[in-house]
């Protein structure tokens, strides 16, 4: 059964500004320093885009964890989606949404789709522990994300 997770945020920067961020993998790993969070692209590149690959090494629940991720849509400033291709879930989607408020402020949604694996057991887990540890992930890193738009403002 799948899990769906919705983490809004208001920030005073322009679309672009954020968007941007959200798409640096240098960003992504700083912004869950505290669980050694590590991203690799395939490219070398910094800045994803659209079909770009990335991996992430991180430690959750005391656990190394690897998961490989393609952005699958991308409509730059508004709107990109990336898809688990290899982890720990049977099915992750995280879709990042950039409304323009005004031209110097950003609602700013994560909606991550994640199906546990285990059946009903890894649903049950999904549900209890996965998702609301999930939800504290996206809160930190969307603060991260809108401390660092916030002090540039107009850079990236």
């Amino acid at each position: 059964m799948p899990e769906m997770i919705e983490v809004i945020t208001e920030i005073a920067a322009p679309c672009a500004v954020v968007f941007d961020l959200e798409l640096d993998v240098d960003v992504h790993a700083a912004s869950l320093a505290g669980s050694r969070e590590r991203a690799v692209t395939l490219n070398g590149r910094r800045a994803l885009q659209l079909g770009d690959e990335v991996t992430f090494r991180a430690h959750h629940f005391g656990v190394p964890w690897r998961m490989s991720s393609r952005i699958t849509a991308y409509e730059r400033p508004r709107r990109f989606v990336d898809e688990q291709t290899s982890g720990p879930f049977t099915s992750l989607r995280h879709e990042h949404l950039f409304d323009a408020v005004t031209d110097e402020h950003t609602r700013m949604t994560d909606r991550l789709h994640i199906t546990a694996p285990f059946g009903y057991l890894g649903a049950v887990t999904g549900r209890i522990l996965l998702a609301p540890y999930l939800r504290r992930l996206l809160c930190q890193r969307a603060a991260h994300i809108k401390a660092l738009a916030e002090a540039t403002g107009t850079t990236a």
